[in-house]
């Protein structure tokens, strides 16, 4: 953990050259692993998302960790989640290119390991304003300790001109993908400026951001990043 008290926030307004698309979806479950499966799918659809220029980044899918008794299994790609009306599919989009985004996947129907996900209406969602941030998953190394992983994504912060003051990492998830496993930990990081909360959400930390990694996202606590991220 890192943490340091320190100043007040400096206001501004969001830019809005970076928004989330979020989409609504016909899907009654999918892997809890199921970053790579989804990441492929999507490029299949919409091939352009695989372009190294594209600046698409895909959330992976989160849903409650229970709810009507039913309880969220462990992380595996042979688990499933169970998902409800309200989840939502989200993608990180320059905003340039949210029209063709949703002209290529509204009405799709995705193979996710064999989980049939529709496509339906999306709409814009700005970036956050929040001091808090949370990533579920971002790459560190597979022997990597807790303290060098928040060591080395401090600096990485700061060649960002992100200057970290309060920062809390969580327990490892791997992600699975037919070439590799990837090692991963969830971190959350609070007091940023306004400016530096969105710098961070337009641009992610560390790479695989096609697989939901290193993208961030509003956190109103701290209770969530000490568990490991199901889905």
């Amino acid at each position: 953990m890192f943490w340091k008290e320190d100043d007040t926030e400096l206001a501004s307004d969001v830019p809005d050259d970076i928004v989330d698309v979020l989409f609504s979806l016909d899907c009654k479950r999918l892997p809890v692993d199921h970053a790579y499966a989804l990441s492929a799918a999507l490029q299949q659809a919409v091939p352009w998302i695989a372009e190294q220029n594209s600046g698409v980044a895909v959330h992976t899918i989160h849903v409650a960790g229970s709810q009507n008794g039913w309880e969220r299994p462990e992380h595996g790609t042979d688990r499933h989640l169970i998902l409800s009306k309200r989840t939502k599919l989200a993608l990180r989009v320059h905003k340039e290119r949210m029209d063709a985004l949703m002209e290529g996947l509204e009405g799709t129907t995705l193979d996710v390991s064999g989980c049939p996900l529709t496509i339906r209406t999306g709409k814009m969602r700005p970036l956050s304003k929040e001091s808090t941030l949370f990533s579920r998953y971002v790459v560190t190394l597979p022997n990597e300790t807790e303290e060098d992983f928040l060591k080395r994504s401090v600096q990485a912060l700061r060649n960002k001109d992100i200057r970290v003051r309060k920062a809390l990492c969580g327990k490892m998830t791997l992600l699975t993908t037919p070439s590799e496993v990837l090692h991963t930990r969830s971190l959350m990081l609070a007091d940023l400026s306004r400016e530096e909360s969105v710098r961070l959400q337009q641009q992610g930390l560390g790479p695989h951001r096609e697989m939901g990694c290193g993208i961030f996202i509003p956190h109103k606590g701290i209770e969530a990043v000490s568990k490991t991220s199901k889905g």
